[in-house]
């Protein structure tokens, strides 16, 4: 294959690369080809138990991640992409499939299986072609195919084992190493391609292009229109062929045909190359309206979620590889009979997976309860959940009285009136204010990543948190800009309580101040945080802290805002209605949108630069600078 020609052929096209990896940045810039990145918004969440092998989950992932991106630049970025590549990288060991660690602890579990094994390799690559058709909608080719790489590595010592981890190497890698750093001292052979355990399969991916750009002008690849659904067309048992154990249940599959046409010089057929079905497939129940029946089972959902996070369902389950009904009944102290029904509804949300180990059909975390359910993950949601369950579950019970009193229904739902609900309602009891700090806390931690990284803070040297509650939000500024101290300033009721949320790693560049920022002057900072703060004010009290905070601004300091944002453009923004009447129900204040909060800004001389980023977390952010 002479790669020059097919390079050339991309000339003039707009190719976009839909991965933030810097390794496949490099590997394609390398070769001289031009492209834009454009990180994809899929969430990383699918079922690895949905596929039969793992080559097929990362083929999935990296075409979702793929379309996600050719279907947003349009609106987003205003011009369509003529390719868009996707990739999806993972690592395979004794019947697992290991992706990046969520925290040390995951890195050393996954290499020590790594330890004295060969395993694979496997990079799952899409190819989106792009057709505008003038007044239609957007057609798209999909191409895709993986490629499989055998790695050896070391017997690897717990003292080796533990220098590579604390290097901070193996926390954004497949399998926790990279074999192109300091990763490659635990290998001890490759079999196959190199670049594919770097994370693209160079070799094959150009061949593919070759084979596209080679092929008929009438090529026999499957299209299908944005906005439209890969159809279903059948059934079968899924085995999950990585674990010993198959779980119950049947799943739809794609309508998925190889591209095996020859081209007129009888060239070779385009192998193992799965496209997307032409047409959503209709369903045969058209009349009968899902949409709505959701809608009314939604908060038998919500309260499954509750009442299993509440009972330490995901918990018990953390412990063990898979626990039978009536062991899990046991450790949570509840009946068989409802622990099982219980169980299965877990299972029909996807919080649960039931397997068959043997005669015993056992019940073991998903993915993702595993990361954001279990009350001891760094990304714990537990303690939000429970704050829905307490406080937030009650108040929506009284949403009709809401709607017709636009007022808040504390007094409804607990017997008792509140004129400031943090001070009478959260903070009066320390087990109301811990359950509290405990819910913002496990927000920030999700969130504040996303809200830390959404914008360039290298120009600020100092920042004040307010009502900043645990310091999570303020960790993940810090880590996120080395360069960057923060102070947190919160009520004295809660910087009391600090304590019993201090990270494992403590950074001296947090510090905390107790005091009221509307009866205090916040310390001074170039940049001012403010994380759901705003909404819970109503626009009086919104104008008195920006007030005040304009004046504790010099030209060229900032305020950063963190909250749900109501802008109707963004396809999640169902979430951030949702929490609007969230804050109807509870308190005084309201969520807004990015151009009303432009208008409060505006008013109080932050009209240079202001940004906003849609984070698709639980908070967007936007940052305003002082005239």
């Amino acid at each position: 294959m002479v790669l020059n020609p097919v390079i050339s052929k991309l000339s003039g096209k707009l190719v976009v690369l839909a991965s933030a990896s810097p390794r496949r940045l490099e590997i394609l810039t390398n070769i001289g080809l031009r492209f834009e990145v454009v990180p994809s918004w899929f969430k990383e969440t699918l079922d690895k138990n949905l596929f039969k092998t793992p080559y097929e989950y990362a083929v999935e992932t990296a075409k979702q991640k793929a379309l996600e991106v050719a279907q947003r630049m349009p609106f987003k970025h205003l011009k369509t992409p003529d390719i868009v590549i996707g990739a999806d990288t993972v690592v395979t060991v004794d019947g697992l499939i290991l992706e990046k660690p969520v925290d040390k602890q995951d890195a050393y579990q996954m290499l020590s299986r790594l330890s004295g094994k060969e395993h694979s390799v496997f990079t799952g690559v899409a190819i989106v072609l792009c057709h505008e058709r003038e007044g239609k909608d957007t057609e798209f080719q999909v191409v895709d195919f993986y490629e499989e790489t055998k790695v050896k590595f070391a017997d690897l010592s717990e003292e080796m084992l533990w220098e590579y981890i604390n290097s901070g190497e193996p926390m954004d890698k497949a399998g926790g190493y990279g074999i192109q750093a300091l990763g490659g001292m635990l290998v001890e052979y490759v079999k196959g391609d190199f670049l594919n355990v770097v994370g693209f399969p160079l070799n094959h991916f150009c061949k593919q292009l070759g084979m596209i750009y080679n092929s008929p002008p009438e090529s026999p690849a499957h299209k299908m229109k944005r906005g439209n659904c890969i159809g279903a067309d059948g059934s079968w048992d899924v085995v999950n062929s990585l674990s010993k154990c198959t779980e119950h249940r049947k799943t739809k599959h794609p309508n998925i045909s190889n591209l095996n046409s020859l081209d007129s010089a009888g060239k070779m057929p385009i192998q193992e190359q799965n496209v997307v079905s032409p047409d959503h497939l209709k369903s045969n129940s058209e009349s009968f309206p899902h949409n709505i029946v959701d809608l009314l089972d939604g908060f038998k959902a919500s309260k499954t979620l509750f009442t299993a996070s509440k009972l330490g369902v995901f918990d018990v389950l953390s412990d063990s590889e898979g626990l039978t009904v009536e062991e899990v009944a046991n450790r949570i102290k509840a009946s068989v009979l409802g622990t099982e029904r219980l169980l299965e509804a877990a299972v029909s949300l996807e919080l649960l997976h039931r397997l068959q180990c043997g005669d015993n059909t056992v019940y073991r975390n998903s993915e993702q309860a595993s990361r954001f359910l279990v009350s001891t993950s760094p990304m714990s949601l537990h303690g939000y959940i429970l704050h829905c369950d307490d406080l937030v579950w009650p108040l929506f019970s009284h949403l009709e009285s809401a709607v017709r009193e636009g007022t808040n229904q504390y007094e409804k739902a607990f017997g008792k009136k509140t004129e400031n609900l943090f001070q009478d309602g959260y903070f009066k009891m320390d087990d109301a204010k811990m359950r509290f700090m405990n819910a913002m806390h496990s927000i920030a931690k999700v969130t504040g990543k996303d809200v830390a990284t959404a914008f360039d803070l290298s120009r600020f040297k100092t920042a004040c948190d307010l009502g900043g509650c645990t310091g999570a939000m303020a960790y993940e500024f810090t880590k996120a800009h080395p360069g960057l101290s923060v102070i947190v300033f919160d009520l004295p009721p809660v910087i009391e309580m600090r304590s019993h949320f201090q990270p494992e790693v403590q950074d001296d560049r947090v510090s905390f101040i107790a005091g009221d920022f509307f009866k205090d002057d916040p310390p001074k900072a170039d940049l001012y945080i403010l994380a759901r703060i705003l909404h819970d004010w109503s626009d009086e009290k919104v104008h008195e802290l920006l007030s005040k905070l304009s004046k504790l601004c010099t030209p060229g300091s900032a305020v950063l805002l963190a909250e749900t944002l109501l802008d109707e453009a963004k396809p999640w923004s169902r979430r951030a209605f949702m929490q609007s009447l969230n804050m109807l129900v509870q308190m005084e204040g309201s969520e807004r949108s990015s151009a009303s909060y432009r208008q409060l800004l505006e008013k109080h001389g932050f009209s240079s630069m202001i940004r906003v980023c849609h984070t698709q977390n639980f908070l967007d952010a936007v940052l305003a600078f002082k005239q």
